[in-house]
């Protein structure tokens, strides 16, 4: 269980991440760029008193997660995208986790049908709920309106200083006998598909989180990999460190860092017949009256 002044941190976290969404939201429009919306976004969750837990990730259409804007990003949103906005923000290591997906074509029954799954899930949140309840009840209520769950991904558990963390928060019946926990902290998180239902890895990784801690021989590569080190293990992407040191000096960190085994990257997540994925997510601390971070 949190202390009192953990929970404060908590609940404030949850709060300007949820603030930073709306606001998001908003900027997903037509023409709007991909990189500026990212910024603006990050930007936000600052002002509002917090650290981005992880870089905001836009993902489009056919792609799940972890789309990260690029250091010069030229994309821009079209008519008839389905847009996901995913993001966190982190005080003191404490953290909020969200996502939504927003409607720029004639998606409307897919976006539903990620967020009555999401709305049915957390229904059921409180300690002893069996985690296999939560995600049969994602995929009969994504079922019912005509999709599919996207089966392998899920969401997860929350620490501090931990975005991804045990327990795992199917999205589909597996059989998993793990119980929901007083004072656990979970991030659900619904994906709806009109393709298969599985997603796999796609494109050049702009998402990394260091594995482990160790000495490296060239200069500048040190200083990055301090850089790194400032974000306790949290994920950050290529496009902040370019900011600082330069996109030549930060590829080369980055693959130097890779080949030593010391970083894990994120690759976006594409459908695996390129079928429209909706998305939408909620952070919650687990109570018997459990508390929504996000809403």
């Amino acid at each position: 269980m949190l202390t009192d002044e953990e929970l404060e941190l908590l609940t404030q976290a949850g709060k300007i991440t949820a603030q930073a969404r709306e606001y998001g939201r908003e900027l997903l429009v037509k023409g709007a760029s991909v990189l500026d919306v990212t910024k603006k976004v990050e930007a936000k969750i600052r002002e509002l008193g917090g650290e981005p837990a992880f870089p905001a990730q836009i993902s489009n259409n056919d792609t799940a997660a972890h789309d990260c804007a690029t250091f010069e990003d030229p994309r821009a949103l079209c008519s008839g995208d389905l847009v996901k906005l995913d993001l966190g923000a982190h005080c003191e290591g404490f953290l909020g986790d969200t996502a939504v997906t927003v409607n720029l074509g004639e998606h409307a029954t897919l976006v539903k049908a990620a967020e009555e799954a999401l709305k049915a899930a957390l229904e059921l949140v409180k300690p002893g709920a069996p985690v296999a309840v939560i995600g049969a009840t994602i995929e009969q209520t994504i079922k019912d309106a005509g999709y599919i769950p996207v089966r392998n991904l899920s969401g997860h558990g929350l620490e501090q200083w931990g975005v991804h963390m045990p327990p795992t928060i199917p999205n589909f019946d597996t059989g998993d006998s793990t119980v929901l926990e007083e004072g656990m902290m979970i991030a659900i998180e619904p994906f709806a598909t009109d393709g298969a239902g599985l997603i796999g890895e796609k494109g050049q990784a702009e998402v990394f989180d260091l594995l482990m801690h160790k000495g490296v021989r060239t200069g500048f590569v040190r200083d990055i990999l301090s850089y790194i080190e400032t974000y306790n293990d949290m994920p950050f992407c290529r496009r902040w460190l370019a900011q600082e040191f330069g996109i030549a000096k930060t590829n080369f960190a980055l693959q130097e860092l890779t080949r030593l085994g010391m970083l894990n990257s994120y690759e976006p997540l594409v459908e695996r017949n390129n079928g429209l994925v909706a998305q939408a997510e909620h952070s919650v601390y687990v109570l018997d009256t459990p508390i929504i971070l996000t809403k």
